[in-house]
Order: C-alpha cells, then structure tokens, then sequence
C-alpha cells in the first residue's frame, strides 16, 4: 500500500483497527510512535546499483491501554510528515514489535489494516546462476495426445 492510499483509506474511517496476516491484533492502544521516509541505496549481487525509499510507520504499545489512536489523530500526523519531511508517494513499511522488530507491508481487507509478510529474493538471479524453476506436473493430469513440443509437459 502506497501513502497516497492509506490517506484515501483513512478520510473513510473512524476507528483503526490492525491485525497480522494470521489474524493476531495489534492491541488497539497502540500508537504510531515513527513516520518517516527511508532510502536505501545498495548494490545488489549482480553488480546493479538500486535505490529504495519506503515511507515507514512504527507502531508500538505500552501499558497506557486507555490511549486509543483515531483515524482522524493519524491523518494529522501523516499531514504534519508529508509538509516537515517532504515524503514521496512511496510504499508504507511497517515495524512492529514481536520477539525483534518485524518489517511488514501494508494491506486494507476492508475493517482493517494488515500487516503483511515480506520476504527477500535475490534481485539478480540470472546474474548468480540461479536456475530457473521449473513446473511440476503430475503426469497422471495430463491426458493423453494434449503433450506437445513447448507446453510444457514434458
């Protein structure tokens, strides 16, 4: 979820309710303690310099569970972000504390924003010798006379 749609998102809403993809909550007094703007330029495994930026939020909660965070209270915060640091239209990365700070991206199932999983991939794969994978088929779903030359099923 970019920043642009989490602000169409939140013109929608009263209350802010986030839960994990499998479908733990984040308690409901938590607060946004960071937004912020993060770059990351680097060089991946294929020699190709690469730049990043992702706007990122932290959430966090304490013992304050009378403290509840509104959507209108967010909304201010991204304002004040977006006119004192500048921020771009960027993707929203997500830290949250579990057993160490977890990264999640961003997603709207209609009540409430999901933390969702990232994950890494090697971004030069054709450059590291990775090969390519290939489908698995089972031979017993393929009938007979439909295997042909660059279908695939053989």
């Amino acid at each position: 979820m970019r920043l642009s749609e989490i602000k169409t998102i939140l013109n929608t809403l009263d209350e802010l309710h986030f839960v994990l993809e499998n479908g733990e909550t984040v308690p409901e007094h938590f607060h946004v303690t960071e937004v912020g703007q993060i770059t990351k330029k680097f060089i991946d495994c294929g020699r190709v310099i690469r730049d990043e930026k992702a706007i990122n939020f932290q959430l966090w909660f304490s013992t304050d569970s009378d403290h509840r965070l509104e959507a209108e209270k967010l909304r201010k915060i991204i304002a004040l972000s977006e006119a004192t640091l500048g921020l771009e239209d960027a993707e929203i990365e997500v830290e949250y504390q579990q057993s160490t700070i977890g990264k999640f991206g961003l997603a709207f199932n209609g009540t409430a924003f999901v933390l969702t999983t990232k994950t890494t991939a090697c971004l030069a794969e054709d450059a590291c010798g990775i090969p390519q994978v290939k489908p698995k088929l089972q031979l017993s779903a393929l009938q007979a006379g439909n295997c042909v030359p660059g279908s695939g099923c053989c």
